[in-house]
């Protein structure tokens, strides 16, 4: 199933999407999709309901973050094999965890702001997974029936302040606007080859980045299992799982967003994104 929020920032209202990708209101069902709500037993009250029967909504409204208020947000960086080639970096040998911090969350169609003072604000598509369940020190070989579904993430950087303003990645990564999600969380019955999707991203038509989720160096298992090693994952908590080639700032020369821009991006089966993106204006 593919679940969703719509309307406008902070009053959103969860919804499901039909065969025909009408939006059907499931607020007499689950007050939202947040960490009391995304867990498996709410899916399986979703999936006994006559979607046919539930409210049908305007499509004409705004598509929110497809999770609200997660405990964590977390990154993944240099996970996929061709990105590190084209850094020159090498292979990890464990996967390198950062925080986004909660409030970057946006829609999947929301302006991208560049930040004030910003002059390498970057671009990366993402898979994405929300986690339907406490984790905690859970084996590679389960670590999969703790996921509930995946969706797209595009991984808004400011390459400048994530590498060059005091060591560390976090506050490159968590500006506001920095964390598009969505449009939807794809539960994973949905998706048996999470580990084979094709992915791309696009700025002003030009094809930026084109990648496959075959090329993760640490597959979503893996590293479900290795960060519930490192803290307890909660229903709700969200994990962006790397990015492919082509990145701007590995472009030569580097090329960073400036304000004008369009973004597009997608990846199979978990839909597409289309930002403009504004320079911050106090």
């Amino acid at each position: 199933m593919k679940l969703g929020r719509i309307g406008n920032p902070g009053a959103e209202r969860p919804i499901i999407f039909d065969k025909d990708d009408n939006y059907r209101d499931l607020t007499n069902v689950v007050s939202d999709l947040d960490s009391d709500n995304l867990n498996f037993e709410t899916v399986s009250k979703i999936k006994s309901l006559n979607l046919s029967e539930l409210p049908k909504l305007d499509k004409n409204q705004r598509i929110g973050p497809c999770v609200k208020n997660p405990s964590k947000f977390i990154g993944i960086g240099l996970n996929f094999k061709d990105h590190a080639l084209e850094q020159n970096l090498p292979i990890p040998k464990e996967p390198i965890i950062f925080s986004k911090f909660t409030t970057c969350i946006s829609g999947p169609n929301d302006d991208i702001v560049i930040p004030k003072n910003s002059n390498s604000t970057d671009w990366e598509v993402e898979l994405g997974f929300v986690i339907g369940k406490k984790c905690s020190y859970v084996s590679e070989k389960d670590a999969i029936n703790y996921v509930l579904g995946f969706f797209l993430v595009n991984d808004v950087s400011e390459r400048n302040f994530q590498k060059n303003r005091g060591g560390t990645w976090d506050k490159g990564k968590g500006f506001d606007t920095f964390g598009p999600i969505g449009p939807y969380i794809v539960t994973t019955d949905e998706i048996s080859n999470y580990q084979n999707l094709n992915m791309y991203l696009d700025v002003n038509g030009e094809r930026m980045q084109t990648g496959n989720t075959n090329q993760m160096i640490f597959s979503v298992s893996q590293l479900v299992s290795y960060m519930s090693h490192c803290m307890t994952l909660l229903p709700g908590d969200i994990c962006c799982t790397g990015t492919p080639p082509g990145v701007g700032e590995n472009k030569n020369p580097s090329k960073f967003l400036k304000g004008g821009e369009i973004v597009q991006l997608g990846i199979d089966k978990l839909g597409d994104q289309t930002h403009k993106v504004i320079k911050y204006n106090a």
